[in-house]
C-alpha cells in the first residue's frame, strides 16, 4: 500500500485516524530555507519523493514542509498592500529570547520592525530568508 501524501510528500500516520497537519512554505531555494529552519528547529530537512518538497523533521514527527516554487515572490508584511497570510508562532522560554533572537538571526533571519500592537507582548517578529515571517513568542 502507498503511503499517504500532502501535497505530493508523503505523511508518516501511526494510524489510520490520526491527522497530522504540516505547514508548508513556498521558497525559489527550497534547499536553504529548510536547512534555515531543520537548523534553528533543532531538526532534520531530509528530501521526499517528490523533489518539489523537503520535509523538516524534528523528535515529534514532520514540523515543516518547504515547496520549491520558481515563481515565488516573498511577502511584503506589514505593508498593507499585500499583507502577510500566515505566519509561524515558535515558542521559546522567556528567558531564552535573546539567544534564540541571536541564533535566528546568524542564521539568516532578519528582524521587522513594527508597531508595537502588530506583535503581542514578549513576542519579536523577523523574516526568514526567503521572506516569511514568524514570530519568537515566550512560552507561559
Amino acid at each position: 500500500m502507498d503511503e499517504p501524501s500532502v501535497s505530493g510528500y508523503p505523511v508518516r500516520m501511526t494510524a489510520p485516524s490520526d491527522k497530522q497537519p504540516v505547514l508548508v512554505l513556498d521558497a525559489q531555494d527550497a534547499q536553504d530555507l529548510a536547512e534555515f529552519y531543520a537548523r534553528f528547529l533543532g531538526a532534520t530537512a531530509r528530501p521526499t519523493t517528490n523533489p518539489e518538497f523537503i520535509e523538516i523533521v524534528g523528535e515529534r514527527g514532520i514540523v515543516l514542509a518547504i515547496h520549491r516554487k520558481h515563481t515565488y515572490a516573498p511577502p511584503s508584511w506589514p505593508r498593507p498592500e499585500n499583507s502577510q497570510q500566515a505566519h509561524l508562532s515558535i515558542l521559546i522560554a522567556p528567558d531564552d529570547m535573546d539567544a534564540a533572537e541571536r541564533e535566528a538571526i546568524s542564521l539568516g533571519a532578519t528582524p521587522v520592525d513594527t508597531d508595537s500592537s502588530a506583535v503581542p507582548g514578549n513576542s519579536r517578529m523577523y523574516a526568514d530568508p526567503a521572506g516569511h515571517s514568524f514570530i519568537l513568542a515566550a512560552a507561559h
